[in-house]
């Protein structure tokens, strides 16, 4: 079995040409990231995620993690690639300089962490809840939770999680029942039971610091009742060192479907007089808070999803050169050929780069615009910034994973039989992709939040933005003409009149019939999604057609993205007409069904 190769080309491609790498660089505190500097990084990147962290991805999975009593051992390399990791630097690339971090852009940061997670998804969800605390903390926290946890946290000394799931709440979080009681000594008392809860018990470090959604004694009902506390697995002394274990053990471990060397923990909270917490922020604001880790983890989630769909096509496209059999149908005689020379395994192969390529160039423009957010100094273009990045979180995180699980299956199927047989590889990336589309939100949760909170919201405002810059990239295809611009201008124009015809049946549509508007918001978002990568793609084929032009040397990769543009516009982008159709005629009879009947 091939072990990953990070995409360096083509992730330079897109963080140049178009995330605006060189604006980024450019913004307030980010004076360090120059070409070579993020050229040295990748590579070193590329280095460890094929070299240590790939080589035990396929082994993590068979071997699982495992609970012995209340302790979980990971599998076998897992210890040392993690103490590799942290003593790397690589767990404090994004964390602020005051806590030992080195500050790098989060564009940058996002090509690192799709690497770690397409050579080892089951890894890399260790540090990325761990980087949701740590902001969680360095947000809201007091003074005294910073100093105590946060050095060690982006240090990789200690690890982080999220605990808001408990078994009778699932994603409603009005039904949190996890209860924490104030002390004499400003301390608090925490009780109850947590399920899903990603490294909420490993042997990586010694302490854990768990982030825990609880009511408090005088909490209102619903969400606005909700307090987050930290609750580490060991308090911490004065000086630093770990004192006694609190009172908070791992019950069990969820057996899954993928992510096996994952350990997905029901974590218990009490049993033996209550578990030591400390309250972040203010009294029931916990979601509020834990939102912040929320959103990061939703962007993150929605880069597995590219993750894996580049890992499913690696594998795949290698399987396709190596894989003897049949003969090629334009020719009808001669010698068995690999089956990439099979028109089928061709458009199968075509189908999973275009659409891996949208979902990579889609994520990486919204880390762009998340550094523009966080660091412009110019108050207008952070608000603008910030509402496109708003606007685009459930895209990246529910179109990308949706779309994760078609390119791995298309992965099995150019495996033929042998991608139905585990040792082949293909088969576990279908299923570690099949927990993107539910983990950190269902499909229609994301969809829920883009048609209510970031298009009914605003009137269509920021989505109207973006369908105009969509216009002018279609517009200036159509200027370059040709079959290929042609076809990828005419394409794009079409799809953004899709999406803006069904923006408008949403406009009208939600405040007075808002059952039929949920009814349609997954394709609606579906929608969204393959417009949005479509017009990426195109930015993609305008800047490549630019440096051709130019006299680039690279000429056959760049002639590549042109045509991938075309593919995608032909097979995928076409498809927006009919979504358009479902979303704006689908809904009443969606609701019509009589399934309530039943």
């Amino acid at each position: 079995m091939s072990e990953y190769v990070a995409p360096i080309k083509d992730m330079q491609f897109v963080l140049r040409e178009l995330a605006g790498l060189d604006e980024v660089a450019a913004l307030p505190g980010c004076d360090d990231v120059s070409p070579d500097l993020v050229e040295a990084i990748l590579e070193e990147a590329a280095k460890f995620a094929g070299g240590v962290l790939s080589p035990l991805n396929a082994t993590g999975d068979r071997e699982g993690s495992r609970l012995d009593g209340n302790a979980v051992t990971t599998p076998k390399g897992w210890k040392d690639a993690y103490r590799q990791f942290a003593e790397s630097g690589w767990t404090a690339v994004a964390a602020e300089p005051e806590h030992g971090g080195q500050g790098l852009p989060t564009l940058l940061s996002t090509t690192l962490n799709e690497m770690w997670k397409a050579s080892n998804m089951a890894f890399s969800l260790c540090p990325m809840l761990t980087n949701g605390a740590i902001e969680a903390i360095r947000s809201r926290g007091s003074d005294a939770l910073k100093a105590i946890f946060l050095d060690k946290m982006v240090a990789g000394e200690w690890t982080g999680t999220m605990n808001l799931t408990e078994p009778q709440a699932g994603s409603d979080l009005a039904a949190v029942r996890a209860r924490a009681e104030p002390q004499a000594d400003g301390t608090y008392r925490v009780f109850g039971q947590k399920i899903f809860i990603t490294y909420g018990e490993h042997d990586l470090t010694p302490n854990i610091v768990h982030l825990v959604l609880a009511r408090l004694p005088e909490a209102p009902e619903g969400v606005k009742g909700i307090s987050l506390f930290v609750v580490p697995k060991f308090l911490v002394n004065a000086d630093g060192s770990l004192g006694a274990r609190n009172d908070v053990r791992c019950v069990s471990l969820e057996h899954k479907l993928g992510i096996h060397a994952s350990p997905t923990c029901v974590m218990a909270y009490g049993d033996e007089g209550g578990a030591v917490g400390y309250l972040v922020g203010q009294p029931h604001h916990g979601l509020a808070i834990m939102f912040i880790m929320m959103n990061a983890a939703r962007f993150a989630v929605g880069l597995e999803g590219v993750a894996l769909a580049e890992r499913a096509w690696q594998r795949a496209l290698q399987f396709s050169r190596e894989r003897i059999q049949g003969y090629d149908p334009a020719e009808k005689a001669g010698a068995r050929v690999p089956i990439i020379r099979h028109p089928d395994v061709q458009r199968m192969l075509m189908l999973m780069k275009s659409q891996t390529e949208a979902m990579r160039a889609l994520a990486y423009v919204v880390a762009g615009a998340t550094d523009k957010a966080e660091r412009h100094p110019d108050e207008l273009t952070r608000t603008r910034a910030q509402g496109f990045v708003d606007l685009m979180i459930p895209i990246v995180k529910g179109w990308s994973t949706e779309t994760s699980i078609e390119v791995t299956s298309l992965g099995v199927q150019v495996h033929g039989g042998m991608g139905y047989i585990e040792e082949t590889g293909a088969a576990q990336y279908l299923r570690d992709a099949r927990i993107t589309t539910i983990y950190e939100g269902t499909t229609a949760i994301q969809a829920n939040d883009f048609i209510g909170r970031k298009i009914a919201r605003d009137k269509g405002a920021a989505i109207g933005l973006v369908l105009a810059e969509m216009r002018e990239v279609a517009a200036h295809c159509t200027v370059i003409g040709g079959e290929n611009f042609g076809r990828v201008g005419a394409s794009l124009n079409a799809g953004a009149n899709a999406l803006a015809s069904s923006v408008v049946w949403l406009l009208r549509t939600f405040p007075e019939l808002p059952g039929e508007a949920h009814a349609s918001a997954v394709p609606l978002m579906r929608l969204a999604g393959i417009v949005f990568g479509g017009w990426q793609l195109a930015r993609a084929a305008l800047a490549a057609h630019r440096r051709i032009g130019a006299g680039d040397a690279d000429k056959h990769f760049l002639e590549a993205k042109i045509i991938t543009a075309r593919f995608y516009a032909d097979h995928v982008l076409s498809q927006a007409d009919g979504l358009a159709h479902c979303v704006i005629n689908g809904a009443s009879v969606t609701l019509a069904s009589g399934l309530l009947d039943e």
